[in-house]
């Protein structure tokens, strides 16, 4: 069974149980300032986990891409990759544990085919010291799954790793664990503020019973060692309590389900095999680098070196695919971090006459039916890497000579574009040591300009407050407006990006705009620019402003008093409204030039963007 039956596999059977399916979010957080990515599939439904009302109803299926940074020094080994997809289930106040866990395993068992007898599980042991019981329904639970297929389900008490390395497995399918089954934003229930949602989790793990214990990990193996014998292959977080007081919990009045299963990792279980790069999605990519290389991704000389390119190129496409280009500071380090160490490994395989953009193609062959507007943009993407290689590779040979001399590995960061990583590798190559915590200090004042310019383009997506950004962010109002006049109430802000140059808007909608309807979006906005309207702003409570039907993000956690621009000549009659946080223009009548849109796209899908100037 291949990858896209998988997921295709998994959307169908969940929405046959009467979810509904939404396409995945980007990579960047929307209106989100607090993290720099996507890093797991509960990021983007979060606000209805916390009881916000989902616009689609309380089952709600999907696969989302996700990226995670901590994760880069780990690639190379047979499971840890940088980009990964969760596939998620979720019930807000609707159905809860039973149905989950008969669910998920009927989907594993019988839609997948993976063999019961590989299956363990773990659930939670409780916590005296706060008041949470021990989760003895999700055991009886899964004993009469494992019972309808005819395996005797013991029950097995670890309460921690370090006991899971001293009893071991003791004949178990189900282990009762601590704080690892505990699932909270906060962490263990003693970290949790007062008011915060939480509940236990139950994991499920797959056996790669051909892998022997390693005795490094600890004497016996356990469900959560780190030997590689058992993989997790998927969580279900029961959200049903919410602490009160400390060392005090009560139940939630809406118990939530919220299941986050690894999509590639379900794929090598699906083939019994324990490395993740084995699955079909990275055959074009490893196939590619054999054929340029020479060598065989078998030969333990170059498996890793192929499993670093292989993650690395894959991570930073699907970020360039979602708008974040490499630079050397906010989201864009990270994409040059990916793409630098990459072509550092790739030499080592001997490529003489190819750069890593080549990997592109082969590897968004396997992603065409999911992600369109991805396979759609892979020339874009293919040039983005090409010229961070040609920029790489023309300041690599000097910036080795800066490391020769011993220059610091801040100016190594900033003047030559080597991220610490790569000076630490070429430095333990040579036998230097790097005086990380000096580096440390130095770029903690870098991120710190840097982040007060990302909370500044947070503030409605402008990059600074100059004359012709406050213009462009007034044009972005009435653009939002006028899309909605033309398209409908589909419309809804995903997120902006506003420069002296431009403004760039992401917006929902479900397909292509025609000539005619981008033609007649300009019409409208030009003609409100022409009529000289006012802008004005208001302070309301956040329900009165509710009612004044101005737009907001769907879903944003707003304050008890929101402000709200609005364009025309009064409250109830203007054309434009909205929250917002400013600044703006006084009149239409101070945007000058002609609107015009110079480019309409896709983003992913069911989101659409759009980049327009005044000219």
């Amino acid at each position: 069974m291949n990858s896209e039956e998988i997921r295709s596999k998994y959307l169908k059977y969940f929405e046959n149980k009467g979810h509904t399916i939404v396409p995945s979010g980007l990579l960047v957080p929307e209106n989100d300032p607090t993290t720099l990515f996507t890093g797991s599939g509960m990021q983007p439904m979060l606000p209805y986990l916390l009881g916000q009302t989902h616009p689609l109803g309380t089952r709600i299926v999907d696969s989302q891409k996700s990226f995670r940074t901590g994760d880069i020094e780990d690639v190379g080994d047979n499971r840890h990759t940088t980009f990964f997809e969760m596939l998620g289930n979720w019930s807000f106040g609707d159905y809860f544990q039973e149905e989950q866990l008969t669910w998920v395993f009927d989907f594993l068992i019988n839609e997948i085919k993976l063999d019961p007898k590989k299956i363990f599980v773990t659930v939670f042991a409780g916590d005296e010291e706060n008041g949470l019981p021990r989760d003895t329904k999700a055991c009886e639970l899964w004993q009469k799954l494992f019972a309808l297929k005819g395996i005797e389900a013991k029950d097995v008490v670890l309460d921690t790793e370090e006991n899971g390395a001293k009893l071991g497995m003791q004949g178990g399918k189900i282990f009762y664990y601590g704080a690892k089954n505990w699932w909270s934003r906060a962490g263990t229930p003693e970290k949790m503020p007062i008011g915060e949602p939480g509940g236990p989790d139950s994991e499920i793990f797959y056996e790669f019973d051909f892998i022997p214990h390693d005795p490094k990990y600890g004497e016996n193996c356990h469900p959560n060692c780190d030997c590689g014998r058992y993989m997790e292959i998927g969580n279900s977080v029961f959200m049903q309590y919410v602490k009160v007081a400390d060392k005090k919990f009560e139940l939630l009045p809406k118990k939530n389900i919220d299941f986050g299963g690894g999509f590639e990792r379900i794929a090598a279980a699906a083939i019994n095999s324990s490395d993740v790069f084995e699955i079909d999605i990275f055959k074009g990519i490893i196939k590619t680098l054999e054929r340029l290389s020479g060598k065989t991704y078998k030969d333990s000389q170059y498996t890793r070196s192929m499993r670093i390119v292989a993650d690395h190129v894959r991570a930073a496409t699907f970020l360039i695919g979602d708008g974040v280009n490499p630079s050397n500071i906010d989201r864009g380090y990270f994409v040059r971090r990916l793409l630098r160490r990459a072509i550092r490994v790739w030499d080592t395989l001997g490529i003489p006459n190819a750069g890593i953009g080549e990997l592109v193609e082969p590897l968004l062959t396997f992603y065409k039916t999911a992600y369109p507007e991805t396979w759609e943009k892979r020339a874009e993407i293919k040039s983005e890497i090409d010229k961070e290689e040609n920029k790489f590779r023309q300041t690599l040979e000097k910036g080795m000579r800066e490391f020769e001399k011993g220059t610091d590995p801040f100016i190594l960061f900033t003047s030559y574009g080597f991220p610490i990583e790569l000076t630490e590798e070429i430095a333990k190559e040579k036998g230097v040591t790097i005086d990380r915590n000096k580096f440390e200090e130095e770029f903690k004042k870098h991120q710190e300009l840097s982040r007060a310019g990302a909370e500044k383009k947070f503030k409605g997506g402008l990059g600074d407050t100059s004359d012709k950004s406050l213009q462009y962010h007034t044009a972005t109002h009435l653009l939002q407006q006028a899309l909605r006049d033309v398209l409908g109430n589909e419309v809804g802000q995903k997120g902006s990006n506003i420069t002296p140059e431009r403004l760039r808007f992401d917006f929902t909608f479900s397909r292509k705009m025609t000539d005619e309807e981008k033609k007649r979006v300009e019409d409208i906005v030009n003609e409100k620019i022409k009529a000289s309207l006012p802008v004005e702003v208001v302070t309301l409570p956040k329900e009165e402003a509710e009612k004044t039907g101005a737009i907001h993000f769907f879903g944003e956690k707003y304050p008890d008093m929101v402000t709200v621009y609005y364009i025309g000549n009064d409250l109830n009659s203007a054309y434009s409204k909205e929250f917002c946080g400013g600044p703006h223009v006084k009149n239409t009548e101070e945007l000058k030039g002609r609107f015009k849109i110079q480019k309409e796209e896709a983003v992913s899908a069911g989101v659409r963007r759009i980049k327009a100037v005044l000219e």
